[in-house]
């Protein structure tokens, strides 16, 4: 994929190859035979609640800039707290749908294009239930990580450094992210699974060119999506 302008990356126009951009955001689902639109969760004037097209788990949700960003460094402080309060959401649904609201948070970060293992130069954050571990299986790798914030983010951003941001257990740390492989973080998560499992391939395949359009994979985005509207169904009524 071409690197989008700087312009592009952080005022918002729309790069036509970007697969998170209309006209292609839901050709890889049209490719696994999922629906596209039709499958978007909830949404906002700046962001799309979706599922992950080769979910890791069962709940693997992204939250997609409607308008091209590269990455959570690029944003204004006011994108940076719509995004949060998504976050935030996004835990109400898992503990109205799986009984606990903690949450992964996951982002390969490109300061350059397809840096910090990012297959998709536009800002999107993984978003799985439960799954601690992430961060562990980063230092071992030689990857250090410290509190993360707006503010770090964007500093590394506008350095031209590319990064990871990892959020577990209520802490978000930022990693280096210059050269890692890409789909570190997919990676990462199917190693902290093995890793808690007690054998490296307990969390089998993690590239989603490997699994989506699987029966399997197909199932778990269906039953996500099963599971994420009810669980909004009910977040609502007891707001009510």
């Amino acid at each position: 994929m071409a690197r989008p302008s700087t312009w592009s990356a952080t005022r918002g126009a729309p790069v036509h190859d970007c697969v998170l951009c209309p006209p292609l955001r839901f050709r890889v689902n049209a490719m696994a035979g999922l629906p596209g639109e039709s499958s978007v969760l909830a949404r906002d004037a700046a962001f799309l609640l979706i599922p992950d097209v080769a979910p890791l788990a069962r709940g693997h949700l992204l939250l997609v800039t409607r308008r091209h960003r590269q990455c959570a460094g690029a944003f204004g402080a006011g994108l940076w707290g719509r995004a949060l309060r998504w976050r935030d959401h996004v835990s109400r649904l898992y503990d109205a749908a799986y009984g606990g609201g903690d949450l992964l948070l996951l982002e390969h970060g490109p300061a350059t294009s397809q840096g910090g293992g990012a297959c998709v130069d536009h800002a999107h954050w993984h978003l799985l239930p439960g799954a601690p571990g992430v961060r562990a299986v980063l230092e071992e790798r030689g990857l250090p990580g410290v509190p993360a914030g707006h503010a770090a983010l964007r500093a590394r951003f506008r350095a031209g450094r590319s990064y990871l941001l990892v959020e577990e257990e209520g802490r978000a740390t930022v990693h280096a992210g210059d050269g890692v492989r890409s789909q570190f973080l997919r990676w990462a998560v199917t190693a902290a699974a093995g890793n808690a499992a007690g054998g490296a391939q307990a969390g089998g395949p993690w590239r989603w060119q490997e699994t989506f359009g699987t029966p399997e994979s197909r199932r778990r985005f269906q039953r996500t999506v099963r599971d994420m509207r009810r669980a909004a169904a009910a977040v609502e009524a007891a707001r009510r």
